[in-house]
């Protein structure tokens, strides 16, 4: 049986990611996926650690067919009685009253296959701005260099006292840290009390590249809000209320909720108790052209957010974006010329869709002004820019 180490061409120069996500596959590894491909090119060995993978993914079977090593970090689930859990929790409690840090079994499994492997760098991906950081302290520990990936940074959730400090020393020591918007670099900032001078922002790959044709409105007006059905960060509740007040109900409009996630049977069950009748739940849905050509407009009323891709694909595919002002929402929508923006709470979001409704006339025009203001300030391939800022790092040190 072969080990990682077997699979490892020593005279290569290695890569290591190692991603916070706990979905199969995000948006947040969207970026390092698509650098892979040039780390390969380039004759970087690739090993990829995730707490645990869905190998029959499309995604990680293409990269584990392209020679990437796919490493879980998270041990079989075994099975417990309620007794041993209550046990166990106790146990913690307990070790967190003598201040003793309980670490995740899987940043321990990380420690010793990184002493293991001892790759040229690490790259951090975190989905929320610390949520990955333990794996970069841990790469500080074993004077590995080592990026930052951050894919979101939230308005209300800080890092606990205890914690602040080395989590500060990891991004300070770093070689660089990206984020996904300026938002999320400036609130990061503060929720550390420290100025970055190894940070830029980086957008991810955006995959519509075209403007598709704008539907046909006869039978209504249609709304696409597309993103994981997780209310705490994308806010799909708000959008529920707002459907309950009299105009929505009696007006030619209706919203799809389009993906999946924790809060779907709870979403659902909401609009069953409102009696809400224009909306619907369509699950995930992989290819974002089609959700274009069906809808003419989205709609997302996130409470956090980092810069989301569903917002960028929208309007490049020439569709007006009715968003929150969540992580870097506003640095891509202009209210009232390719979008509106509203802050994500009931009143003030439905009068962002009431200024959209009665402007609908115009959102083709819209859609078009947002597809070419995209070309403008999104790149068209983010994941080169990064790698060729990577390996010059790499170079470098």
């Amino acid at each position: 049986m072969k080990t990682e180490q077997d699979h490892i061409d020593f005279k290569k120069k290695k890569i290591a990611i190692v991603t916070s996500c706990d979905e199969d596959w995000g948006g947040s590894e969207e970026l390092w996926g698509k650098s892979i491909a040039y780390f390969i090119e380039a004759n970087y060995a690739v090993t990829v650690y995730k707490n645990t993978i869905n190998f029959q993914h499309p995604e990680f079977i293409k990269l584990a067919n392209t020679g990437v090593d796919l490493i879980e970090l998270k041990q079989p689930v075994i099975k417990k009685t309620y007794a041993t859990r209550l046990r166990d929790k106790l146990k913690r409690i307990a070790r967190g009253a003598a201040g003793k840090r309980d670490f995740p079994k899987t940043v321990h499994a990380f420690t010793k296959k990184l002493i293991n492997s001892q790759p040229n760098l690490v790259i951090v991906s975190q989905g929320i701005n610390f949520d990955g950081l333990m794996y970069a302290a841990l790469c500080l520990l074993q004077n590995i260099p080592y990026i930052i990936i951050s894919q979101k940074a939230v308005d209300f959730y800080w890092p606990r006292k205890n914690d602040r400090a080395h989590m500060a020393n990891a991004f300070k020591n770093a070689l660089h840290c990206f984020f996904v918007s300026k938002h999320n670099l400036v609130l990061t900032e503060e929720q550390f009390g420290f100025r970055f001078n190894n940070a830029s922002v980086i957008q991810n790959p955006n995959k519509v590249k075209a403007v598709e044709p704008y539907p046909d409105d006869t039978n209504g007006i249609r709304l696409a809000c597309v993103g994981r059905l997780f209310i705490l960060d994308k806010g799909q509740d708000i959008l529920l209320r707002i459907m309950t007040k009299p105009k929505w109900r009696e007006r030619n409009i209706s919203i799809s909720f389009i993906g999946s996630g924790i809060d779907e049977a709870g979403l659902k069950d909401m609009a069953r108790l409102l009696d809400i009748k224009n909306v619907k739940f369509t699950g995930f849905v992989d290819d974002i052209t089609t959700v274009c050509k069906q809808h003419h407009a989205f709609i997302q009323p996130s409470r956090s957010e980092g810069l989301p891709l569903a917002i960028v694909e929208a309007m490049a595919a020439g569709r007006p974006v009715i968003a929150s002002k969540a992580g870097g929402n506003a640095e891509i929508i202009q209210d009232g010329v390719t979008g509106y923006i509203g802050h994500a709470n009931e009143d003030d979001f439905d009068e962002a869709m009431e200024k959209a409704w009665k402007n609908r006339h115009n959102w083709q025009a819209m859609g078009l002004a947002a597809a070419n203001h995209i070309t403008k300030t999104i790149s068209l391939c983010p994941e080169a820019e990064f790698i060729k800022k990577v390996i010059t790092l790499i170079d470098f040190n």
